[in-house]
């Protein structure tokens, strides 16, 4: 065996790939639960990449076929109905598991230390993730997708001058057709996969450049035994890939729990109008995205000064994530040690996030139209919130809540209708969501206790 290895190394540096970046990979000995979700995301990955192969040996993109061919692989292709549900489960647990992945970079600040780049990289993951959902969703060629995918492809249109050129070109014809099937069908199975792979590959190397971040944001390769390994380090393999294994079969047990028993979930996962063909001469009754794209559809609706201008600003709510290494610079990585302020603004901008996505599915009505507006305001508030966190102890916290709350007030009196009393009532008593938030975040650090920062630990804590 030595000698097939000996053999294979002199042709391909395997033994040398394996050491760099499994067996001598020194990780930080004090990971914790919230480190499974970076290893789950790949393994949902080569899920939803070996089940679209098959999916891929019988579905037709075709307008007059698709739905049919989708239909065929449930009933007809042994197994089919098993392979397209793990499929369309997947897609939700990629988002689940990476949303998770994100949040663990925000509360320990792994953005931060020569780290710009591993995030970076790991927004455009995200970006065309999203892509690639949008893309498979027209495929089945139902109801929901058909007009969630005329929603999405006409925001486009809102682009000055060029929007509806623009548009044209998307859809590989005036309307959505057999032409936009095929082009996104295309880019769905073949290009965009390709490039999530590259992605994928791209952000270990980097990471494992730099090095993983921990729970307390601590540096492990600054202190090295004689050997040059960590002192708070331990090899990536066998200990954290026996540990991803326990996290993986936790895991499997409730993916496939859903795909056997609850694959719709209750419609959010599999939308009831997608079981209808689609139809372009019959509109939904209410047209939403799927629920991992709603907290950016929810600030589309919000921002209804122009078509234009909500179309920047779910744009926008994205951008601002890729900003956050140079947002947040406090030194302090870990929310272990950061001040109680900032916790709660983590929490609170989970917690708006989640209410963004709920709002996204519900149709609309006076009062979920207002809180949206609201949790919108609050999502942009936080980036700015999180840059006066940078030095806690020179923040000017009132001054801030002041201007914030100015501006709030401001928007309120521009938004104003007299005549629409409705409007009015859910202005006034809606209020409270902002300037709660600014009072949390804001006037709380006012009081030392919950401003304070702790001292970081030269050395991991477990």
């Amino acid at each position: 065996m030595q000698g097939f290895m000996n053999w294979i190394d002199e042709r391909f540096p395997l033994t040398k790939v394996w050491n760099e970046h499994l067996a001598e990979y020194y990780a930080p000995k004090n990971f914790n639960f919230w480190y499974y979700f970076g290893s789950l995301a790949m393994l949902v990955l080569v899920i939803q990449i070996i089940s679209g192969i098959f999916l891929t040996m019988h579905y037709k993109p075709d307008e007059a076929m698709a739905f049919a061919s989708v239909e065929y692989i449930m009933r007809d292709v042994p197994g089919g109905w098993f392979i397209r549900y793990m499929h369309s489960t997947g897609a939700s647990a990629f988002f689940i598991v990476v949303y998770l992945h994100m949040f663990r970079g925000l509360i320990y600040g792994s953005y931060k230390g020569k780290r710009e780049l591993v995030w970076l990289i790991g927004m455009t993951i995200y970006l065309a993730l999203m892509a690639e959902a949008f893309m498979g969703y027209l495929l089945p060629w139902g109801q929901m997708s058909f007009w969630g995918a005329q929603v999405i492809i006409n925001l486009f249109n809102t682009v000055p001058v060029v929007g509806a050129e623009l548009s044209t070109w998307i859809r590989g014809d005036y309307v959505i057709a057999d032409a936009t099937l095929n082009r996104l069908f295309a880019l769905h199975v073949a290009a965009v996969p390709l490039v999530l792979v590259a992605l994928v590959f791209v952000h270990i190397v980097a990471l494992h450049v730099v090095g993983s971040n921990n729970p307390d944001g601590v540096e492990i390769k600054k202190l090295k035994n004689d050997k040059g390994i960590p002192l708070d380090g331990i090899p990536f393999h066998p200990y954290y890939s026996v540990k991803d294994i326990v996290g993986v079969g936790v895991f499997l047990l409730v993916f496939f729990a859903i795909v056997f028993f609850a694959p719709e979930m209750g419609g959010y996962f599999l939308e009831h109008a997608n079981f209808e063909p689609a139809n372009s001469l019959k509109t939904p009754e209410h047209i939403a995205p799927v629920w991992y794209f709603t907290p950016f559809y929810t600030v589309l609706r919000a921002v209804t000064v122009s078509p234009f201008a909500g179309t920047v600003a779910m744009f926008l709510a994205i951008i601002f994530l890729f900003l956050l290494p140079w947002i947040d610079k406090n030194p302090i990585k870990s929310w272990r040690y950061r001040n109680t302020a900032h916790t709660i603004n983590l929490l609170l901008f989970a917690a708006v996030f989640m209410v963004l996505g709920y709002l996204g599915v519900k149709p609309v009505t006076p009062e979920l139209k207002e809180l949206g507006t609201r949790m919108t305001e609050i999502y942009f508030i936080f980036f700015i919130v999180l840059w006066v966190h940078n030095t806690p102890s020179k923040a000017k916290y009132l001054m801030w809540f002041i201007i914030l709350a100015g501006v709030i007030g401001l928007m309120d009196f521009i938004r104003y209708n007299p005549e629409a009393t409705d409007d009015a009532q859910q202005i006034a008593w809606q209020w409270i969501f902002p300037i709660g938030y600014l009072a949390l975040t804001l006037l709380l650090p006012m009081v030392k206790r919950f401003n304070d920062e702790k001292l970081v630990p030269e050395r991991v804590t477990s």
